[in-house]
């Protein structure tokens, strides 16, 4: 017997993320003409919208692709085969944009971490004291990492990077922080910003981003790494026209105008606060539980998913298993070296209250059903977080 699901799947993973109905209808529009008269309107605006959001008044390109396009898009513009990056392993994202450069012919020098924090501003320091000869070339950081719910602040980084007077360009991933977390491209001093569509801008999966400074944009002019398809001049050059060097992904750019919009209309500062409600609510639960996040640090703790840690003994994707057969829920699951080992609660994106409340009754119900020791009363924890703020 075929089993009938009723009511609306949750999908509470930190990407992607719920898609609005205004953003879903938006997308469903008829095709136009790419090279057609009302084109360049649209790409304007878009380019506009998004440099709101980045915080930038530099160059922003749109690239069809995932976040991981984005990465590499960051890297063959900027380096050549051989020069040295600096790079952190906070998490399995930040692992896998380390391959990404290794590939390439890049030499990583990586800082590994215990994936419980993010990337440290002192230890980034010191490194580049030690580099006096400026070998480095670029350093590469994730902002969010959303395999470990740990962030990496990035402004004490490019404070701790001029207070060794060191050149080297600081590239950021930011594609699950940009639209839900604060990020200040040019204040924070950033020469490549990475983001997607599918995180807090609130689409499907297919749209990377790219903000990028005029530091970098001389970069490439000497950057010797293979590059057709992502080399970000002939899209600066196209987008001028309001166009873009081959097909881009029309309906998605629809889609995106109306998520703009909606992120307009409710302000910034406002998604930003309401983001930062929900982790501390999220987190309310998982004390109140008596377990334990992966992040240890209380001023890296992410605000757009909670990673929590299973105790002994018990597996985080049996878990997820049940959770997602007995109420139609999809939550994250643990990467990498995390697998089996935690899962992860998205709060990201076209969220509520009562979708997180929801949410993390079913992360207690079926705690409780999968037989991990907890103490009951994360619900109640978590609205009254919510409720105090």
């Amino acid at each position: 017997m075929v089993r009938t699901r009723t009511g609306r799947h949750f999908l509470q993973l930190p990407g992607p993320s719920n898609v609005p109905d205004r953003v879903l209808r938006a997308i469903s529009r008829g095709t136009i003409d790419h090279r057609g008269p009302d084109f360049p309107a649209l790409t304007r605006a878009l380019i506009e919208g998004l440099r709101a959001v980045f915080r930038t008044d530099s160059a922003v390109v749109m690239y069809p692709a995932s976040g991981t396009g984005g990465w590499e898009a960051a890297l063959v513009n900027t380096l050549s085969p051989g020069d040295r990056v600096l790079m952190f392993e906070t998490g399995q994202f930040a692992l896998n944009w380390i391959h990404v450069a290794r590939r390439f012919g890049v030499h990583v020098d990586v800082i590994e971490t215990d994936w419980r924090r993010g990337a440290d501003p002192a230890l980034l320091e010191e490194r580049l004291r030690d580099d006096r000869g400026h070998t480095f070339r670029a350093v590469a950081l994730v902002h969010n990492e959303t395999s470990t719910g740990a962030m990496t602040r990035i402004a004490e980084a490019r404070r701790a990077i001029n207070r060794a007077g060191h050149p080297a360009l600081l590239l950021v991933d930011a594609v699950s922080s940009v639209g839900c977390m604060d990020y200040r491209h040019d204040e924070w001093g950033v020469d490549v910003t990475i983001a997607a569509s599918q995180k807090g801008l609130m689409l499907p999966p297919g749209l990377a981003f790219l903000a990028i400074s005029a530091k970098a944009q001389a970069a490439s002019r000497t950057a010797a790494l293979p590059r057709s398809y992502w080399d970000w001049n002939p899209m600066l050059a196209s987008n001028a026209d309001g166009f873009f060097p081959y097909t881009p992904s029309t309906n998605l750019l629809f889609g995106l105008r109306e998520s703009l919009a909606m992120l307009e209309e409710e302000g910034l500062e406002q998604v930003f606060c309401r983001h930062a409600r929900y982790g501390r609510a999220a987190r309310s639960a998982v004390q109140a539980w008596g377990l334990s996040t992966q992040c240890e640090r209380a001023d890296e703790q992410s605000d757009v998913l909670t990673t929590v840690v299973m105790p002994q003994g018990h597996d985080a994707d049996r878990f997820r298993g049940l959770v997602h057969d007995r109420f139609n829920m999809s939550l994250g699951t643990g990467l990498g070296k995390l697998k089996g080992r935690v899962f992860r609660i998205g709060h990201v994106g076209d969220f509520n209250d009562l979708m997180l409340a929801g949410t993390l009754a079913g992360v207690e119900s079926g705690l409780a059903l999968s037989g991990v020791p907890i103490r009951r009363g994360g619900v109640d924890a978590a609205l009254r977080s919510l409720e105090q703020s």
